[in-house]
């Protein structure tokens, strides 16, 4: 359901790092790699990657193995597993949340799974006077908000049968889902599209789009979220606005290793 993007960057690269790094990246796609192999996929002279390798092999990235191939080691995992230790979801995620509200000029949330329901982990409040009432720490229902979709999309049927198992589909408003049926259907929509929709389902009145914040592993661990007012929330602009959501969900996803 992700879809990683990311601003493109106006800073000047070092073209020796990017080759570098395009060699560690190659070496980490299988168990090893042969020397003319690899400067036929990076494009590089074998002398110019020769180099490289032996420099990486030197400072303990990279090793020869077996009729001359070469192979990454754990060093990148021990690095990269060090840098998980000092890596908070919600310092990553207000940034790219604020950026978003300011893009739009709403209300952005990001939740995540408590039970069986969601809890508002951040919140950044719309530009206008008119706002969502809703505080971070505040509970909604996973089966009719859009945050809470997302959440129930990317469980394992196990997992969602647990969550649901408990819950009654109450009527919040004329437009909740209240049948086991239908919210399977809407389920799998979400799941199949890659982001989730409220439909004044939870609040009169009340639009939500949201979509999934992955960690390196590719699980979910939260959802982020614009919520507009009836009267704000443009039908023909629906498209733009899942985008933006889906991109800054990404880019989340992103600082949190996940890769696409």
């Amino acid at each position: 359901m992700a879809n990683k993007s990311s601003p493109k960057s106006t800073v000047p690269l070092i073209s020796a790092v990017v080759r570098v790094l395009s060699v560690l990246e190659k070496l980490s796609l299988r168990r090893t790699v042969g020397l003319e192999e690899l400067s036929r996929e990076i494009r590089l002279a074998k002398s110019t990657v020769y180099r490289f390798l032996l420099t990486l092999q030197e400072l303990g990235y990279a090793r020869r193995a077996e009729n001359d191939r070469w192979a990454i080691t754990l060093r990148m995992f021990n690095v990269g597993s060090r840098a998980l230790d000092h890596l908070d979801l919600h310092a990553a995620a207000r940034p790219v949340a604020e950026e978003l509200a300011e893009e739009v000029g709403e209300t952005v949330h990001m939740g995540v799974l408590d039970g069986d329901a969601a809890v508002y982990v951040l919140k950044i409040e719309s530009k206008y006077r008119i706002r969502m009432y809703s505080r971070v720490g505040g509970r909604m229902p996973l089966y009719s908000t859009a945050i809470g979709k997302v959440l129930l999309a990317c469980m394992t049927p196990e997992e969602r049968e647990a969550a649901l198992e408990n819950v009654r589909l109450l009527p919040f408003t004329r437009n909740t889902i209240t049948s086991r049926a239908a919210l399977d259907a809407e389920i799998a929509r979400t799941r199949e599209r890659g982001y989730g929709l409220d439909n004044r389902e939870n609040e009169e009145d009340l639009h939500c789009i949201s979509a999934p914040i992955f960690d390196y592993t590719g699980a979910i661990v939260a959802a982020l979220s614009v919520s507009w007012p009836g009267f704000r929330y443009e039908r023909e602009d629906e498209a733009e606005k899942i985008r933006q959501v889906k991109t800054a969900a990404a880019r989340i996803s992103a600082m949190l290793g996940h890769e696409t």
